[in-house]
Order: structure tokens, then sequence, then C-alpha cells
């Protein structure tokens, strides 16, 4: 077993100085889980209570020191780049009608880190978007992070807790959370060995969404991912798979076959899934009740509901 200090005593000792400089997300996709809104409305846009989801990852990857935001987005959606721009004239509207804390909301998008677009033309899987990100990074960046925007992680402390597994052991880090076995299919899926740290593993392999009795563990990626900039070279060596797309997993496969070190940190906090209705209805009332404005209002505003359908769902249970 390798011997790994505990990550929470590291990740106190990280700083921005230390850390990612560029965070990459990937948001080129249709958004068809949620037509019809999305034929307008990109899906990174929707709002969680008043937030949309990619301003939420600008927030994640500003907290872990990131100066630079690469999206890799369509061309058709630059409404997502958008987000990110200033709205003088809005805001100078807002402010003479007093309404400052909008205002300052309106504001916020344009100062948390550096948007930068990168097209992609055709939605050729996770691998080929992380690959266009390799112009983005500085000639001594030596590693950057990805944010899925579909995964919303809390506590957001993840992503320092795999820096912190970098410092130590190298190499490239990822997110695992814990699923059913039956649930496998879905995802891939990690091939671990243990550490001394029952949070941290090493990776000797991974399977993309293999059948449930082939499955190597109920552990799999989720939507963070620390890379060594040695993923780009990998990303070159690897084929298309069905329709066309690169996988990601498929590159880091490749990384542990020439011998390079990968780990997963082992998240057992919250992950919201906001890539579709099942999962974004749930994560908007839960920060629906966290909020100072709506949060009591809703908690009893959900009491009535429930009441209202306890009988009617009670009988599926």
């Amino acid at each position: 077993m390798e011997n790994l200090e505990h990550t929470d005593i590291a990740v106190q000792s990280m700083t921005k100085t230390a850390g990612i400089r560029t965070v990459v997300v990937p948001a080129a996709g249709m958004g068809t889980r949620f037509l019809p809104a999305t034929k307008t409305v990109p899906k990174e846009l929707l709002p969680v209570v008043d937030t949309p989801g990619i301003e939420i990852i600008a927030e994640e990857a500003a907290s872990v020191g990131a100066t630079k935001l690469a999206i890799i987005t369509s061309p058709k959606k630059q409404e997502v780049m958008r987000h990110f721009e200033q709205f003088p004239e809005l805001v100078k509207t807002l402010r003479e009608r007093g309404k400052e804390e909008q205002a300052l909301k309106v504001e916020r998008a344009a100062q948390i880190v550096q948007p930068i677009s990168v097209p992609q033309e055709k939605p050729l899987g996770l691998g080929h978007a992380v690959g266009l990100a390799e112009s983005v990074l500085d000639d001594d960046e030596d590693f950057f992070a990805v944010m899925l925007p579909d995964d919303v992680i809390e506590p957001n402390t993840a992503v320092a807790e795999m820096m912190a597994v970098r410092e130590q052991c190298g190499g490239s880090v990822l997110l695992a959370v814990e699923v059913e076995p039956e649930d496998v299919s879905n995802y891939g899926v990690f091939d671990v060995a243990g550490t001394d740290d029952g949070a941290v593993k090493r990776v000797v392999g991974m399977v993309e969404k293999p059948e449930v009795e082939e499955a190597p563990s109920n552990l799999v990626a989720t939507g963070r991912y620390l890379l060594d900039r040695k993923i780009f070279d990998a990303l070159r060596r690897i084929k298309p798979g069905k329709g066309g797309e690169l996988q990601l997993t498929d590159a880091i496969e490749l990384l542990i076959e020439d011998g390079e070190p990968v780990h997963v940190v082992v998240h057992d906090g919250i992950r919201h899934d906001l890539g579709n209705p099942a999962g974004f209805i749930p994560a908007s009332v839960e920060f629906g009740l966290r909020h100072e404005k709506y949060g009591a209002g809703l908690f009893e505003d959900l009491k009535a509901i429930m009441a209202k359908y306890e009988e009617k769902f009670s009988n599926h249970s």
C-alpha cells in the first residue's frame, strides 16, 4: 500500500500559487434531456434558483485558484460565453431603480474568472473536448482541471483534496463516487487498488459502461478530473469509438498502461446531477431551501405539497 498522508492535512497547505490555473468546462452538448427548454436556452444557463449552473462551476474553479475557464462550446451556444460579459446598461438601470442586490448579482459573473471560448464544431466525445483545450494552457502548466457542468459537488473542497493527492503522488487524480452495483452500466467504472488512506485509491484500470457482472467495482467517475499534461499525448494516440467519439477514459487507461500514476479520491459528500430533470429538480429544491430569501417559504410550501401527494405516492413505495 502507498504511504499517503491524510488529504485533510495536505489540503490545508494548498495555496493559489501552487494550484490550478486552467479549468476546462465541456459545454457543447445539445441538452436533449431538457427539450423543449433547451431549444433556445443552453442547459448550462438553466437557473438553480437564480444562478446558472455554469456560474456555480465558475465559482468552484475560482475557489481553487483558477484564473482561466476554458469553456468548450458549440458555435451555436455563444449565450454561455455572453453570460460572463459585463452588462453596464442593465446594471445602471437596476441601480437607478434602487435594485442594488440584483445589480451586484449581474456584475458577479464577469468578476469570477477569465472565460475563454474554445469552439467544438461537432460533439465528438469528452476526450475530444478536453483535447481542444491544449492550446489554452501556458507552456509551463503541467496539469489542469476538468469540471463537468452537469455535476455540482458539495462540499466544493473535492478538487483541493485531489490537488493534495497529486502533490504527494504526481500524475492524474480523478473524483469517484460509489453507486449501487446495478447502476454501474451508466458510468465509467474504476478498477482500483487500496492505499493507506481509505479515501484514496490507486487506479489500475477503467471500464466505460460495463455490464453489471463485468464491473471491477462500484466506484465511478463523477465530473471532476485533475489531469497531467501528458493526457494530450494519450488523446492523440487513442482511436475513435462509436460515432467517431474520443473517450477520455480510453486516454486515462493509456496513461495507466504507460506506468503513469492515476489515483481517485472517493467523494463522501453530495453530488447533484444537473444533466437531467430528475437530478435538476431536487438540486433546485435543496438550493432553494438554503436560500436566505426563499428557504423558509419554500419549506412551508413543500410541506403542503408533500401532504397533498403523500397518499398518491405512498401507494407506490
